[in-house]
């Protein structure tokens, strides 16, 4: 796939669909939105359903698809449904849990498959605080023999870090373990209080910002791609920090939506627009790997989550059904359901989250904003801006 792409319109089509493939898994992390347990369900999508999801995802322009779980790797088909999805046109990604189904003999067969990226969960810069948090004693060395088999299998590598009060103090030893793994890109997410994720605590609206403020830094010490996860609010950090350097008013907020042009590359460096686009809206990584959209992703916005029974959500963090691919196609709900289209209109955000400048381009997490108060059109729980 040459070239850069196009903005995906979000009113037709999501940038980026998660399908729950299976939630069996070994782990059992302290964080787990949906408390992925061993055994798999009888209600899972077969192959030829997951096949009808694939074709259906790349029928409507969603770009990239990610096969995830519990541990994807429990399926037996997964090299079938990633060559599946290759062929239709979309970029796939999987998520492999550090357990012994992680071989190098299955990356491989998944790289000849035609995976396009392969990601590996880290949430602590050594063993006794990544083990504790993933819940199995060797999971830490595990996932640093899966990310050695990447490397080996020449598949572009990415790194997920989950933060939350558990391990947030550790923010910077990550930021240097990270930064030596050789990867392409670096999704950090921040906690959901759902599943077990409920027993944990988020960290404080001062705590992202000092997030914030350390992966803006990143941004210019590292050549990879760097992914806030249920953070909308980074963007709104970017743009004003990027600002504040210069003459431009920061408000009304710019969203960044054109795809990076060599020239935009070339002036990236002091042009704020520019810089602005390379951290918030860059199409491609390093070696041609999968990149950010061009446009803000939210729940239901830009992303939509297909659940290992069927049900399409808006998020995995925003575990609401709004119909389910058995009975209904993906483009229907994603296109035509109210909870989607008000996930979609930033008008509908309540409190302070409403007015703000950033709605269309931020809008605050949806799903923590569920999460916390059962309503997912409430003000982000965790933005320092005043009310």
């Amino acid at each position: 796939m040459s070239g850069h792409p196009q903005p995906t319109d979000f009113d037709r089509a999501p940038f980026l669909a998660i399908w729950e493939t299976t939630r069996s898994c070994a782990l059992v992390c302290k964080h787990c939105r949906a408390s992925a347990r061993l055994g798999r369900d009888p209600e899972e999508l077969s192959t030829e359903e997951g096949r009808s999801l694939l074709s259906q995802a790349a029928d409507m322009g969603t770009p990239i698809f990610i096969l995830t779980g519990g541990d994807p790797l429990n399926r037996p088909d997964l090299e079938e449904l990633v060559g599946h999805g290759k062929s239709a046109g979309l970029r796939m990604g999987t998520i492999p849990a550090a357990t012994e189904n992680l071989t190098l003999k299955r990356i491989l067969s998944l790289k000849d498959a035609g995976l396009d990226q392969v990601a590996f969960s880290l949430d602590a810069p050594d063993a006794a605080l990544h083990d504790r948090l993933r819940g199995v004693e060797g999971s830490f060395a595990k996932t640093l023999e899966g990310i050695a088999f990447a490397r080996e299998a020449g598949l572009p590598l990415q790194i997920n870090t989950c933060f939350s009060s558990e391990n947030f103090d550790r923010l910077e030893d990550m930021v240097r373990f990270v930064s030596g793994l050789g990867i392409v890109f670096w999704e950090v997410f921040f906690l959901i209080p759902i599943g077990r994720g409920a027993e944990l605590s988020s960290i404080s609206a001062e705590q992202f910002d000092q997030a914030f403020e350390r992966m803006h830094k990143l941004n210019d010490e590292v050549d990879f791609v760097i992914k806030l996860t249920e953070a909308p609010h980074y963007r709104r950090y970017v743009i004003e920090k990027e600002l504040a350097a210069t003459d431009i008013k920061p408000s009304p907020a710019p969203n960044p939506t054109e795809p990076e042009s060599p020239q935009v590359r070339d002036r990236g460096l002091t042009d704020p627009q520019a810089r602005i686009q390379r951290i918030l809206a860059r199409p491609r990584g390093v070696r041609n790997s999968i990149g950010l959209s061009p446009k803000a992703v939210n729940a239901g916005k830009g992303f939509v989550f297909i659940a290992y029974n069927g049900d399409i959500c808006p998020s995995g963090f925003l575990p609401l059904p709004a119909g389910n691919i058995r009975s209904a196609s993906l483009a229907s709900v994603y296109r035509d359901s109210p909870l989607f289209k008000e996930l979609r209109n930033p008008k509908l955000l309540k409190g302070k989250c409403g007015p703000c400048p950033y709605a269309d381009i931020c809008g605050g997490s949806r799903a923590r904003a569920y999460a916390v108060t059962n309503d997912y059109l409430a003000p982000e729980p965790f933005c320092s801006v005043p009310d």
